[in-house]
C-alpha cells in the first residue's frame, strides 16, 4: 500500500510539472506572436495606392502619414515602457490592385516586420490585404476604407486586427438624406451611383433606407466613365429638387460640369470622395455652387480645434497647400498607432491592435474618437458646401 501511494505520488508531480512547463510554453507562445519592434525603431509600414486610379488619395495619405512621423520623431519619439523609439517608415505601393495589396501585407509583415500598418485608401484593397494581416498578427488600419463590412468577418465577428480611423458608409448615408430632407428640403430626388465599388453602392443602400422622400431616379456609372449627358438630359423633366451622387471627385466632377452645362441646378449632394480640391478644377469653379459633401474633416470647423489647427498649420507649412481630408485621417492614424503602443506600454503587434481596440476619446485632428466593438471610430460628422469652388459653410449632423 506504502510502495502504491509513493509511485503514484510521483506520478502526479511528473504530471504537475509537465502541466506547468506546457503553461509557460504557453505563455511564451503568446508572448512571441505577432511582431516586435527591435533596435531603436519602431516600424510602421504604409500600403497605399500611390499609382492607379485612387493614386491621388494615397498620395494625400502618405503625405498625412510622413507628417506625423516627422512631428514624432522630432518630439522624441514613441514611449514604449521606458524608453523611447524613433518611427521608422516603411512605404510600399499597392498600385490600386487588390491583389498587390494583399502582396504589399505579406512583404510588410513577413520580410519588413511591421509593427502595424496603416491603410490601404480604398475598401476593396483594405478587404484583399486582410488575410495576411491577419495571419501575421499584425493590425492595420485604413484612413478611409468605409464599408461597413471592412471591419467584420463574413459570419458577423469583428477582424481582430481591422481598424478604421474615418466613420462607415451607413453613417455617411444615412446623414446625406437626412441633411437633404431637414436643410434643403428636397422632397424629390434623383441617385446616380457609382456602382463599380462596394463604396456607391453602399452609401446609395443607406440613402435610400433614410430618406423619407421620393426618389424619381436611380442610375448608375462606373469608374472612368466621361460622358453623363444621356443620363443628365433624362433627368431635366422630372422635377427633382436635388442629386445625390455618391463617388469619387474625378466622375462627380464631370457629373456637375455636365448638369450645369445642360441646366440642371439644382444642389448635388455626394460623399467625401468628392473632398479634394481637384472637384472644382474638374467641375470649373462657376459650376460649383449648391454642391456638398459629407466629409470627417472640414477646414471651417478644424479652426476651433487645437489639434486640427496645429496639423493645419504643419501642413501648410510643409507641402504650401491647405490641407485635404485625406492627409488629416492618415496623420491620426498614425497618432492611433502611436497611443495605442504608449497605452499598452509594448510594440508587440498583438498587443497594439489590443491597444487600439481599447482606444478612448482620442483627440485627433479629425474629431475626438472612440473605437467602438466593431473597430469602427465613433466621430461627429459634417457637410461642407461649395460655393464657386471654395468651402463656404460647414453644417454638423446629429
Amino acid at each position: 500500500m506504502q510502495k502504491w501511494q509513493k509511485q503514484t505520488l510521483k506520478l502526479m508531480t511528473m504530471g504537475a510539472a509537465i502541466l506547468s512547463l506546457a503553461g509557460c510554453a504557453s505563455a511564451q507562445s503568446n508572448a512571441s506572436q505577432g511582431n516586435n519592434a527591435t533596435g531603436k525603431t519602431v516600424k510602421i509600414g504604409v500600403n497605399m495606392e500611390l499609382s492607379g486610379a485612387a493614386a491621388g488619395y494615397g498620395e494625400q495619405q502618405k503625405q498625412g502619414i510622413q507628417l506625423a512621423a516627422r512631428e514624432i520623431n522630432q518630439a522624441g519619439g514613441i514611449k514604449v515602457g521606458n524608453t523611447k523609439k524613433k518611427v521608422q517608415l516603411v512605404i510600399r505601393d499597392n498600385k490600386t490592385s487588390n491583389t498587390t495589396a494583399a502582396s504589399v501585407a505579406a512583404q510588410l509583415v513577413n520580410n519588413d516586420k511591421v509593427v502595424a500598418v496603416v491603410g490601404p485608401a480604398t475598401t476593396n484593397a483594405g478587404t484583399a490585404a486582410i488575410p495576411n494581416m491577419t495571419k501575421a498578427s499584425v493590425p492595420t488600419v485604413s484612413p478611409s476604407a468605409t464599408d461597413p463590412d471592412y471591419t467584420l468577418q463574413k459570419n458577423g465577428k469583428v477582424q481582430k486586427y481591422v481598424f478604421r480611423a474615418c466613420y462607415q458608409n451607413n453613417l455617411q448615408g444615412s446623414s446625406a438624406a437626412k441633411f437633404m430632407t431637414t436643410d434643403l428640403k428636397a422632397k424629390r430626388v434623383a441617385i446616380l451611383t457609382d456602382n463599380s465599388s462596394d463604396y456607391g453602392t453602399g452609401l446609395t443602400k443607406a440613402f435610400k433606407k433614410t430618406y423619407t422622400g421620393k426618389v424619381v431616379s436611380s442610375q448608375a456609372f462606373q469608374e472612368g466613365d466621361k460622358d453623363f449627358n444621356a443620363v443628365l438630359t433624362s433627368l431635366k423633366h422630372k422635377h427633382i429638387d436635388a442629386i445625390y451622387a455618391p463617388g469619387y471627385y474625378s466622375e462627380i466632377g464631370l457629373i456637375i460640369k455636365q448638369a450645369r452645362q445642360a441646366g440642371i441646378n439644382v444642389p448635388v449632394v455626394g460623399s467625401d470622395g468628392m473632398a479634394d480640391t481637384k472637384l472644382a478644377q474638374i467641375a470649373g469653379k462657376s459650376n460649383s455652387n449648391k454642391i456638398y459633401y459629407t466629409t470627417p474633416f472640414s477646414t471651417k470647423a478644424a479652426a476651433s480645434n487645437q489639434v486640427a489647427s496645429k496639423f493645419m498649420s504643419a501642413y501648410k507649412a510643409k507641402y504650401g497647400s491647405t490641407a485635404p481630408t485625406f492627409s488629416a485621417l492618415a496623420y491620426d492614424s498614425v497618432y492611433m498607432v502611436k497611443a495605442a503602443i504608449e497605452k499598452e506600454g509594448s510594440a508587440n503587434s498583438v498587443k497594439i491592435a489590443d491597444g487600439l481596440a481599447q482606444l478612448k476619446n482620442f483627440k485627433g485632428t479629425t474629431g475626438t474618437m472612440s473605437i467602438d466593438k466593431h473597430h469602427d471610430a465613433e466621430k461627429t460628422i459634417s457637410i461642407e458646401q461649395l460655393t464657386n469652388g471654395a468651402v463656404s459653410n460647414t453644417y454638423n449632423i446629429k
